[in-house]
Formats: structure tokens, C-alpha cells, sequence
């Protein structure tokens, strides 16, 4: 039930011109009231249904259906396509391409092609073009003058026998009786008889069938199905209102029952209190916390500095104090040495090898 939705404007009633009828008038409000009685409950069941499938799916169903979408779109994508790709690369793609490549090919090639290349080449084709010789020989020789005269005889003698005698029966025999022993009793019976029964049982069907439908859908069966469907409408719209207004009394009961005393707590209770921990208990804790970490940090920089003085008395009782470096004096004969890189300007260099010791 949505106890915060505001009330949709509905559509006027539709008004029906005058004089349609005692009957449209006596049955309108009476249908009404009993739809009206029927539909309420519905209502009030749809409200609460929608409401709660409403929540339902945004508090449940949304977002187990979002962590059950990522799961399977993550198992598919990482998991099952490669998988499926690998596998079927394996069992459906490598064998058959083995198969084709390594087997069929060669034994086709080799047991078939090439002995039926072979055979063709070398018999077939030399006799079949010795046989083609000899038989234009004896066509052009004996067979077309001899061929001439059988097929004008055979095309008499076919004539004769199968085309004359059932042309003459077609057009002689069955046209005349078919046309005058069915055709015209056919059309005789149609136009003098079937057309005026035809006609008379139409009549006889609309006038005693049709027609009474006709006047007692239109005088009886739609207005009543009109008052019904709009009572329906009518009575669906005042049990939302009624649905409505039970829903804002619910959520003003459950204001007064629960939200006002928990309103009332928080303010009166939970917020002097919550003021009291902070000001009194939680600052005094935390300007504790602050100051104990400052002096722990400053108590673990003095213990590293005391060990790295240690380590460094350590290591000068064990290896002696630091050398002290000695100064380098610049040559005067040598515009750079090994153990400089001063250039004096008009200089001559000096040996690459130095003789002075080295510390």
C-alpha cells in the first residue's frame, strides 16, 4: 500500500445521451452499490500486495538479483568461455581438422584421385574416343538414312493409333454429352431452383434469427454490459480512495504509537545524553589518546636516537675513529693529473702516471 502516493485526477464519468431506457436507469445504481461491496476487498488486497512486492523487490530481490547477475557474468567471463573455448577447440575443432588433414586427404588423394587419374588417362580415355569414332562412323554410314524413313513411318503409325482416335472421341463423343446431359440440367437446376430457395432460407434466417439477436443485443445485453464495466470503473476508483484514506490513517496511527515516543526519546533522551558522553567522557579520552600518543612517539624518537648513538660508539670502539681526508695540492707542471682535473691555461700536461704516494 502506498500511503504517500498522491491521488491521481481520474476522468469524468461518461455521461450517456437521454432516453436510453427504464431499463439502463432501473439496474444502474443497484449494480453499482453490489460492484462497489465486491470490488472494496480486492482493492485493499491489490494495495497491499503491490505495496509489498514493491519493497519486496527493492530491498531483497534487486539486490540479490545485482550479485547473482555480476556472479554468473564473472564465472562466465573468467571461468566458463575460456573453458568452453578450450574445450571445444579440443573436441570438436582439433580431431575433425586431424582427421580431414592427416586421413581423409591422403587416402582420398592416394587411394582414389590418383588410380582414377591414372585409369582415365591411359584406358578410359583411348576407348572412349575409339568408341566415339566408330559410332559417328556407323551414324553418318547406315543409321540417318535408315533413322529418316523408321521415324516418318513411327510418327504415322503413332498418329494413327494414339492421337486421331481420342481427338475423335473428345470432340465428337464426350464434348456433346457432357455439355447437354450435365452442364445445362446443372445450370437449369441452379437458376430455377437453388437460387430461389437460396434466397428464401436467407430471409427466413435473418427475419426470425438475425433481427431478434440484433434488438436484444442492442436493447438488453450492452446496456447492461455498459452499467456493469462502468460500475466496475466506478467502484475500482472509490476503493482506491478508501484504500487511501486507510492507508494515511495507518501511517498516522503508527506516528502516534511509535514515532512521536521515539521522536520524544531521541530528543529528550538520547541527544542530553549523547552531549553528556561526548563533552564529558568521549573528549576527555580522545585529549588523553592525543597526548599518550605524543609522548610515546616522543619517547620512541629519544629511544632511536639513544641506539643509533650506540651503534655509532659501537662501530668506532670496533673500526677506530673516522680518516681525516688530506688536501690535494695542485701540480704546477701539470695542467691535469690523475687525481685532479684542474687545467691551468698555457700549462704543459704532465706524465699520465703519477710518482707521488698514494694514501
Amino acid at each position: 500500500m502506498d500511503l504517500d502516493k498522491t491521488p491521481v485526477p481520474r476522468p469524468a464519468l461518461q455521461h450517456y445521451e437521454p432516453g436510453e431506457g427504464c431499463l439502463t436507469t432501473a439496474i444502474r445504481i443497484p449494480v453499482r452499490i453490489v460492484v462497489l461491496v465486491l470490488v472494496v476487498p480486492v482493492r485493499l488486497v491489490w494495495d497491499l500486495l503491490a505495496a509489498g512486492a514493491r519493497a519486496l523487490h527493492r530491498s531483497v530481490l534487486r539486490p540479490v538479483g545485482r550479485g547473482i547477475a555480476l556472479a554468473c557474468s564473472w564465472l562466465y567471463e573468467s571461468v566458463l568461455a575460456p573453458v568452453g573455448w578450450f574445450l571445444g577447440r579440443v573436441l570438436f575443432v582439433w580431431p575433425w581438422v586431424a582427421l580431414w588433414r592427416y586421413v581423409v586427404v591422403p587416402v582420398a588423394r592416394y587411394g582414389f584421385v590418383v588410380p582414377a587419374v591414372w585409369l582415365y588417362e591411359n584406358v578410359l580415355a583411348p576407348v572412349g574416343r575409339g568408341i566415339g569414332l566408330l559410332c559417328s562412323w556407323l551414324y553418318e554410314t547406315l543409321l540417318t538414312p535408315a533413322g529418316h524413313v523408321l521415324g516418318a513411318v513411327l510418327m504415322f503409325l503413332g498418329r494413327a493409333l494414339f492421337v486421331w482416335p481420342w481427338v475423335a472421341l473428345w470432340r465428337y463423343v464426350l464434348v456433346p454429352v457432357v455439355h447437354y446431359g450435365l452442364v445445362v440440367p446443372v445450370v437449369w437446376l441452379y437458376r430455377s431452383v437453388l437460387t430461389p430457395v437460396g434466397h428464401g432460407i436467407a430471409w427466413l434466417l435473418v427475419t426470425l434469427l438475425v433481427t431478434p439477436l440484433r434488438w436484444l443485443h442492442r436493447a438488453v445485453l450492452a446496456p447492461v454490459g455498459r452499467e456493469i464495466a462502468d460500475a466496475i470503473c466506478v467502484a475500482w476508483r472509490i476503493a482506491g480512495q478508501i484504500s487511501r484514506a486507510i492507508g494515511r490513517a495507518l501511517k498516522w496511527l503508527a506516528w502516534i504509537l511509535v514515532g512521536q515516543p521515539a521522536s520524544w526519546f531521541y530528543r529528550a533522551v538520547c541527544t542530553p545524553v549523547g552531549h553528556v558522553v561526548r563533552d564529558y567522557v568521549w573528549a576527555p579520552a580522545r585529549k588523553a589518546a592525543v597526548e599518550t600518543g605524543r609522548a610515546v612517539g616522543s619517547a620512541l624518537r629519544s629511544a632511536g636516537e639513544t641506539v643509533r648513538q650506540v651503534r655509532r660508539d659501537a662501530w668506532r670502539a670496533l673500526a677506530g675513529p673516522p680518516r681525516t681526508a688530506e688536501p690535494v695540492k695542485a701540480p704546477l707542471d701539470g695542467a691535469r693529473t690523475l687525481g685532479g682535473t684542474t687545467t691551468v691555461p698555457g700549462a704543459v700536461p704532465a706524465p699520465e702516471i703519477s710518482l707521488r704516494k698514494q694514501v
